[in-house]
């Protein structure tokens, strides 16, 4: 069920229709599936629910809002008025773009590369493509929490391509990496896609802002590690053992 401010948005909306547009109550208690034009809301009393919803959530309704039931109204005010969530962070490092590429697509030594990582499995592996089960480090409850994700790495284009499978609180979560090369090393770039599910203790905009923060927290970690990485191998060609030793990587 779709809640805002504690109370939940079904009600806000059947107010509105039972105050302004002259909604019986009862029976929309009595038929909570049946669409606003079924309960008796004419084009009048829609003009007048689509400028109460315009005003209070800045959201438009759509003409065929009579076919939708009070809850495909809220569900609907819900997505347009949290939109979904789009971050998108990057980060220069002064390291080739081999190593770069070697280093942070070793997923199994993400716990020694990434900071909030406390466990990587790997899945299964098919090409390119690699799933794994990816466990944080407790959080301030003790929680730890884990899901399984897959990505799907591409070296030509040097693009990968990543989604939950175990989505949990997202409806869906995708992110796109990108490596450039660039005059003083590599820019790694993270886009982040994704929708929270209503019953989501955060939204879509506080998670943007959570991805935000974290990202950039994250991003340089793994630039300090990889340019110390690529400091101390400048002399000689870097192999995967180099990238294991200086992460941390390979513990598992």
């Amino acid at each position: 069920m779709t809640v805002t401010h504690g109370r939940p948005l079904t009600a806000e909306i059947t107010d509105i229709l039972v105050a302004n547009c002259g909604l019986d109550a009862e029976a929309a208690a009595r038929a909570p599936a049946a669409t606003l034009e079924e309960l008796g809301m004419d084009s009048l009393a829609l003009l007048e629910l689509s400028a109460v919803v315009a005003d209070r959530w800045r959201v438009g309704l759509p003409e065929q809002a009579g076919q939708l039931s009070i809850a495909g109204v809220a569900e609907l005010v819900a997505r347009r008025a949290d939109p979904p969530g789009h971050t998108e962070n990057s980060v220069l490092i002064a390291a080739p773009l081999p190593l770069v590429w070697d280093v942070t697509n070793d997923v199994a030594g993400w716990p020694g590369l990434f900071t909030e990582y406390a466990r990587a499995e790997i899945l299964h592996r098919d090409g390119d493509t690699v799933r794994f089960r990816l466990t944080m480090r407790p959080d301030e409850n003790g929680t730890a929490w884990s899901w399984v994700s897959e990505r799907t790495a591409d070296p030509v284009t040097r693009q990968v391509r990543a989604q939950r499978v175990e989505t949990g609180p997202f409806e869906y979560m995708r992110i796109h990496w990108r490596y450039t090369q660039e005059p003083g090393g590599t820019r790694m770039t993270w886009t982040q896609d994704f929708a929270m599910r209503p019953t989501a203790p955060v939204d879509n905009a506080g998670m943007t802002e959570r991805i935000n923060a974290n990202s950039a927290v994250q991003l340089a970690v793994i630039k300090e590690k990889i340019e110390r990485l690529a400091a101390g191998s400048a002399d000689r060609d870097p192999t995967p053992a180099d990238a294991d030793a200086a992460t941390g990587a390979g513990d598992e």
